[in-house]
């Protein structure tokens, strides 16, 4: 009886997950004087479900789903239109660990589980990283997870979308391990877009709190500086964001929502001008 009532109650959440998302995205676009809102965001994830180790093993992983659902709903409630794309169309996979009740707790884990469940057919269906036009655009954020590290920090189908959005001072965002994707946006002279910016991203110290740095191929916040990043961060798996121009960024899952929220009011002050 326990276990049918649970079970009802869960088809009951997922539904009304669903319900909330969807109407989010058909409504919210509209505000209260009827005005459309005219603000488009690209959210690309990772198409990779394992990272490869340094000794060649394969830790499975994905996008991180908090700092996607954060960020995806900020933007739907902030009334913007969100599309999300991934390398080759590819259906993106959400870290294992990030919808686990002990990583990060009970709560967390239900909400997150149900908001993408609400999104499946988005998830599933993607577009395909190599035919965004970022014209099309007000802005292009990447959520982390160690899936950027494996795939989006090579890809040059993401340097192109960066290139593009930077030259027409598009907002650029990350978070946590997003900013790999960075990697990708060099030249033919092997220079890099981001050379001099000042970011942060997750620490190398959280890298190794959370016991994944010793057998990493490469830590992001080393490597980010070692391309020229002025990299900074705070305490570690607390909220801190950096915003440079066009370019904000997180350092970890805490900072998603803040990192969202200064997208939005970049976004807002351009439409303002």
């Amino acid at each position: 009886m326990k276990s049918s009532i649970l079970k009802s109650l869960s088809a009951l959440l997922v539904l009304l997950s669903a319900f909330t998302v969807n109407t989010y995205s058909q409504s919210a676009s509209t505000k209260a004087n009827g005005t459309k809102l005219t603000k488009k965001v690209l959210i690309v994830l990772s198409a990779a479900d394992t990272w490869t180790r340094a000794n060649g093993e394969k830790y499975p992983t994905g996008y991180w789903a908090e700092e996607f659902v954060d960020v995806h709903k900020e933007f739907i409630e902030a009334g913007y239109t969100v599309d999300i794309a991934s390398p080759r169309a590819v259906k993106p996979t959400a870290d294992p660990k990030s919808l686990q009740v002990a990583t990060v707790g009970a709560e967390k884990a239900l909400a997150f589980t149900y908001y993408i469940t609400a999104l499946s057919k988005e998830l599933t269906h993607p577009l395909e990283l190599s035919k965004i036009n970022m014209a099309e655009y007000d802005a292009v954020v990447i959520p982390g997870g160690h899936g950027p590290v494996e795939d989006l920090y090579k890809d040059k189908d993401m340097g192109k979308v960066l290139f593009a959005a930077d030259k027409s001072k598009k907002v650029i965002g990350a978070v946590c391990h997003g900013q790999g994707a960075f990697l990708s946006a060099v030249d033919s002279k092997g220079n890099w877009l981001f050379k001099g910016r000042n970011m942060t991203s997750f620490s190398d110290a959280e890298e190794i709190e959370f016991g994944t740095a010793d057998n990493a191929p490469w830590l992001l916040a080393s490597t980010l500086r070692k391309y020229g990043a002025n990299y900074t961060c705070g305490k570690n798996w607390g909220n801190y964001i950096m915003v440079d121009g066009n370019l904000v960024t997180g350092q970890n899952p805490a900072s998603s929502i803040p990192m969202a929220k200064a997208i939005i009011e970049l976004l807002n002050k351009k439409q303002s001008l």
